[in-house]
């Protein structure tokens, strides 16, 4: 497999993914556009994850789950079995918008990403708004990242990824990582990102799109750059020189308002000499790996993901029983 290449891959859409989409038209996309209208709204939503955090998802019998602590964040080691390379890691930043969300509510991703990177998954559980803002979350970012380097992983046995903003925050960190002149890990893997906090409208998509409305996506932007300039790099990725960065991939649905944010930074990268896969799945939805567990579509991407990693040589390659799995 090379890396550097756009790739739409080829698949029956399956009945989970036309059910589910549905289910997404009827009720999240309406309870997104009541959610994201005003800041109390996102306060209360702040809240409400906070209480999921203390709710305990099934993980499958192989997967182990240990709390992490630093310094002003936690997180968690996910392993999704006994056999992996304890030397490396894989950095993981949790999407929900940089207001909901935690490690706990992408574990359907991080203990696949164990999986298929061989290796053990810290997930960050990253300080978010409203109570903080977009810098606090980009130290907590860097201080994790340096403090893998401090703990003895080289940098060249370390991956970032990350979905939605947290896809963002991985873009942010990279480039933050190069200004500051600091060693940057082998490669990176951005599912669905957001990264144009300007404020553009949105059209494509904007009715296609099941789960999210480009509205309120531009509505929550203006929140989190209030008192910032928007096309600063860390705060909006897209905008960066992305010169030196390892290589990407990045991975999208056909029908999200996000879509193109992902497009135009692979084409930004490659502009800059960085290798990057950019992956457009066929009427998926928004950071759709997170429903691997009901989606067959969804499984299908870690392997493409694990391809990608051999392919930069951030893993083994891929066998041909792993590739059938």
């Amino acid at each position: 497999m090379r890396i550097n290449g756009d790739v739409v891959p080829e698949y029956p859409l399956s009945w989970q993914a036309r059910a589910l989409t549905g289910v997404m038209w009827g009720t999240l996309k309406p309870a997104s556009t009541l959610l994201m209208r005003h800041p109390l709204a996102l306060a209360g939503a702040a809240r409400v994850g906070e209480l999921a955090r203390l709710v305990q998802a099934p993980q499958p019998e192989h997967v182990s789950i240990v709390p992490a602590a630093f310094s002003d964040c936690g997180g968690e080691w996910v392993r999704g079995g006994e056999e992996l390379e304890e030397g490396k890691a894989l950095l993981y930043f949790h999407g929900g918008g940089y207001f909901s969300c935690s490690p706990r509510t992408h574990r359907s991703i991080t203990w696949r990403l164990s999986v298929v990177a061989r290796r053990p998954v810290l997930a960050l559980d990253y300080r978010q708004g409203p109570v903080h803002k977009l810098a606090d979350s980009l130290t907590d970012a860097l201080d994790a990242y340096e403090c893998l380097l401090r703990r003895g992983h080289a940098p060249e046995d370390v991956i970032v990824a990350g979905d939605s903003a947290g896809g963002h925050l991985t873009l942010a960190t990279l480039l933050a990582l190069r200004d500051r002149g600091m060693p940057l890990p082998a490669a990176a893997v951005c599912m669905s990102p957001w990264t144009d906090l300007t404020d553009i409208p949105r059209r494509a998509n904007r009715w296609q799109d099941p789960l999210l409305p480009a509205s309120r996506v531009r509505w929550l932007a203006r929140r989190w750059t209030d008192g910032l300039d928007p096309r600063d790099p860390l705060v909006s990725p897209v905008l960066g020189d992305f010169t030196g960065l390892p290589p990407l991939m990045i991975m999208t649905g056909s029908t999200e308002v996000l879509r193109d944010e992902g497009r135009r930074v692979a084409e930004a990268a490659r502009r800059a000499g960085v290798p990057v896969r950019y992956e457009e799945w066929r009427r998926m939805p928004h950071v759709f790996p997170i429903l691997a567990d009901v989606l067959p579509e969804a499984r299908m991407a870690f392997r493409h993901i694990a391809r990608f990693l051999a392919a930069a040589g951030a893993r083994p390659a891929v066998r041909d029983d792993e590739a059938a799995a």
